[in-house]
C-alpha cells in the first residue's frame, strides 16, 4: 500500500474499495484508460494483499481489523473484515471461474463458524480480541455485516450452480437477517436504534443502505430468495419514503415513524439511496440460479481485465531517480534558506547574550532603588507612629504629615509594597 495510506487504513476500509472495484467489473462500468489498473485487477489486488495477512498465529486464522500495529483495533479480529474478504473471494470465484478464490471463501466461512462468530441460529457477532484467542466475543450484531455475508453466500450458491450446502446457509442467514433487522417489515439498526433513543455512531447511520443493496443483489444471484426478500425490501423502502421531507429533500434515520425524525446527515441520505437502488436492482430472472443475468462474469460479457498477481509485495529497495537540473536548483534554494536561517539564529543569540548583562544590571539597580525608597518611607512612618501607651490612630495635628506619607507611598516604583 502507499505509505501515506498505511497509517490509517483498516482491512475493512480497503475491502470496501475492493468490493466497489468488483462491482464496476461486474456491471461493465467504463474501464480505466489503457496502462492504468483495471477494475478486476484492483479487486484482485485487494484480495491478494488481504490473503497475505491471513493470520493463523492467533484464533486459528482470520484477519485483524486494523493493518498497522500502531492502530487501535490491531488486536481485534472481527466479522466485517472476514465478511468482506469472503464476499470478494466469492465474487472473484464466480467472475474468473478460478477455484482458488472459492477455496478462500470456504476457508473464511469455516473459520468464522469455528471461532464462534456465527452460531447455529445464524446470529453474526462483531468479533473478539487476539489476546483472548477471540473467545471474548462482542455480541453486537450489525445489519451490514449480515448482508455482506448474505450476498457472499448468494455468489457462492451461483458459482456452485445451486449447491445445497450454500443454498441452505443462504436460506438460514437470509431468514435471520430479515427477522432481526426488519422486525416490522422496515429496516432497523438493532444495535443502536432503540425505541426511544438513537445512539448510533456516524458509520452506523449508513448501514441500512448497504443492507438494502446487498440483499437486492442476492436475489439476482439466488432467485429462490426473491419471494422472501423482495416484499420486505419494498415495505422498508416505503418506510424510508415516509421519513423524507419533501420541502428540504432530506431523509431521516428512523423509517418506522411515518414521518421525518429530524435526524439527518450523509449516512441517512446514503440509506435512502441504497433503498431506492435496491428497488431498481430487482429484475426478473429466467434461470434457477440467475446465471444468465448481471452481475456479469468474464464468460457472460464482462470486459474488465484482471491480473491474478496484482497486489504482490512491492520491492523494499528504494527507487533512485536521476538528478535533473531542476533538482539541483531546488536543492540550492533549500540549502541557502537553511544557511540564512542558521546565521539569523546565531546573530539573535549573540545579541541576546550581549544585552543580557546590561539588562540584569538595570534590573538590579531598579530593585535597589525600590528597596531604598521603601526603607525611607517605613522610617518616616515609624516616626509618625504614636508612642507606647498613647491612643491609637493619627491625631488631627498630624493629618498633613499622614497625607504626605500616603503620597510618598503611592509614588513608590510598581511592585514595591
Amino acid at each position: 500500500m502507499p505509505p501515506n495510506w498505511t497509517a490509517s487504513l483498516g482491512n475493512d476500509d480497503q475491502g470496501f474499495w475492493g468490493m466497489s472495484a468488483m462491482l464496476a467489473a461486474e456491471t461493465n462500468f467504463q474501464n480505466p484508460p489503457a496502462g492504468q489498473p483495471q477494475w478486476l485487477a484492483l479487486a484482485q489486488a485487494v484480495f491478494n494483499t488481504q490473503a497475505e495477512r491471513w493470520d493463523t498465529a492467533s484464533c486459528g486464522g482470520g484477519l485483524r481489523w486494523q493493518i498497522p500495529l500502531s492502530n487501535n483495533g490491531y488486536d481485534y479480529k472481527n466479522t466485517i473484515t472476514a465478511g468482506i474478504f469472503f464476499n470478494i473471494a466469492a465474487r472473484l470465484a464466480r467472475y474468473t471461474a478460478n477455484a482458488t478464490y472459492a477455496d478462500w471463501a470456504v476457508r473464511t466461512w469455516d473459520w468464522v463458524e469455528a471461532v464462534g462468530y456465527i452460531d447455529a441460529d445464524y446470529n453474526i457477532f462483531d468479533g473478539g480480541h487476539v489476546e483472548n484467542n477471540c473467545t471474548d466475543i462482542n455480541p453486537a450484531q450489525f445489519s451490514y455485516i449480515a448482508a455482506i455475508f448474505v450476498q457472499g453466500l448468494g455468489f457462492m450458491y451461483n458459482y456452485t450452480h445451486g449447491d445445497d450446502l450454500w443454498g441452505n446457509r443462504l436460506r438460514g442467514l437470509t431468514n435471520h437477517t430479515l427477522n432481526y433487522f426488519f422486525p416490522s417489515g422496515i429496516a432497523v439498526e438493532a444495535a443502536c436504534e432503540l425505541p426511544n433513543l438513537v445512539q448510533c455512531t456516524t458509520d452506523m447511520l449508513s448501514f441500512k443502505g448497504y443492507l438494502h443493496r446487498f440483499l437486492a443483489q442476492t436475489t439476482q444471484m439466488a432467485p429462490f430468495t426473491r419471494a422472501t426478500i423482495l416484499p420486505v425490501l419494498r415495505s422498508s423502502a416505503q418506510g424510508m419514503a415516509s421519513a423524507c421531507d419533501a420541502a428540504s429533500g432530506v431523509c431521516g434515520f428512523r423509517w418506522n415513524t411515518d414521518k421525518p425524525d429530524g435526524l439527518v446527515g450523509a449516512g441517512q441520505q446514503m440509506n435512502a439511496l441504497g433503498a431506492l437502488v435496491g428497488q431498481l436492482l430487482v429484475l426478473e430472472e429466467t434461470s434457477a440460479t440467475g446465471a444468465d443475468k448481471a452481475p456479469l462474469t468474464n464468460a457472460t460479457g464482462g470486459t474488465s481485465v484482471g491480473n491474478p498477481a496484482a497486489g504482490g509485495n512491492p520491492s523494499v529497495d528504494p527507487v533512485v531517480l536521476p538528478i535533473t537540473e531542476k533538482d539541483r536548483a531546488g536543492a540550492g534554494i533549500l540549502t541557502a534558506l537553511v544557511l540564512v536561517s542558521m546565521v539569523a539564529a546565531l546573530l539573535w543569540m549573540s545579541s541576546a547574550a550581549n544585552e543580557g548583562p546590561n539588562r540584569w544590571e538595570q534590573d538590579q539597580r531598579a530593585a535597589e532603588a525600590a528597596a531604598s525608597a521603601r526603607s525611607s518611607v517605613m522610617t518616616r512612618a515609624s516616626m509618625l507612629a504614636p508612642p507606647p501607651g498613647a491612643a491609637t490612630g493619627i491625631a488631627m495635628a498630624d493629618v498633613g504629615a499622614a497625607r504626605k506619607l500616603e503620597h510618598e507611598r503611592r509614588s513608590l516604583p510598581q511592585g514595591v509594597a
